[in-house]
C-alpha cells in the first residue's frame, strides 16, 4: 500500500492505495465521489473525466499515485458554493444537454475544459473537443447546443468552476 496525497476540488485528501489503484477508483471508492463514472476502462468513453493540474484527463488511465501531489478538479467541484447548479451544469439541464445522464459528468468537464481556453468555440470547435467523450443517447445537438450557451453566458460575466 501507498500513501497518496492530493488537493481535489480544493480540499487536501490522502488515502492509502495499491500500486494499481486508478485515479477514478480512487475518487469513486476512497473520497466516495461517485459522479465521475467507469464507462469503458479503456479511455475510449470519456466519462471518467476529470481535470488534473488545469488539464483535462481520463481518470481510468491513470494510477492514482500518478496524481499524488496533483490538484484534481470532479464534476462535484463544478456546482456553485452553495451546492446550486454551476453555469455548464445549468446550460445542460437548460439546453437538455442530457438524456440518461451516464456521459454528462464526462461531457461537463470536457466543456470547461473547452471554455476555459476558447470562450468563443464554433460548432465544429466543440464538436472536435468532444471527440473522445463518446453518448450513446443524445447524438449530441443538445450537448453541443448546452456548451454554446454556457459559452455565451461566461462571456456575459458569469464565472466557471474547475
Amino acid at each position: 500500500m501507498t500513501k497518496v496525497s492530493m488537493t481535489v476540488n480544493g480540499k487536501p485528501v490522502s488515502g492509502e492505495v495499491e500500486g494499481r489503484t486508478l485515479l477514478v477508483d480512487f475518487l469513486r471508492e476512497n473520497l466516495h465521489l461517485t459522479g465521475t463514472h467507469v464507462g469503458c476502462d479503456t479511455s475510449q468513453c470519456g466519462a471518467c473525466t476529470v481535470h488534473m493540474d488545469g488539464k483535462m484527463i481520463k481518470s481510468c488511465a491513470m494510477l492514482a499515485v500518478e496524481a499524488d501531489g496533483g490538484d484534481v478538479s470532479t464534476i462535484e467541484g463544478m456546482a456553485n458554493e452553495d451546492g446550486s447548479l454551476g453555469v455548464i451544469q445549468a446550460a445542460f439541464q437548460e439546453h437538455h444537454g442530457l438524456q440518461c445522464g451516464f456521459c454528462t459528468p464526462g461531457m461537463v468537464m470536457a466543456a470547461s475544459a473547452l471554455l476555459a481556453t476558447n470562450n468563443n468555440p464554433t460548432e465544429a470547435e466543440i464538436r472536435h473537443h468532444l471527440d473522445g467523450n463518446i453518448c450513446r443517447c443524445t447524438g449530441y445537438h443538445n450537448i453541443v447546443k448546452s456548451i454554446s450557451a454556457a459559452a455565451s453566458a461566461l462571456s456575459q460575466g458569469e464565472k466557471a468552476h474547475a
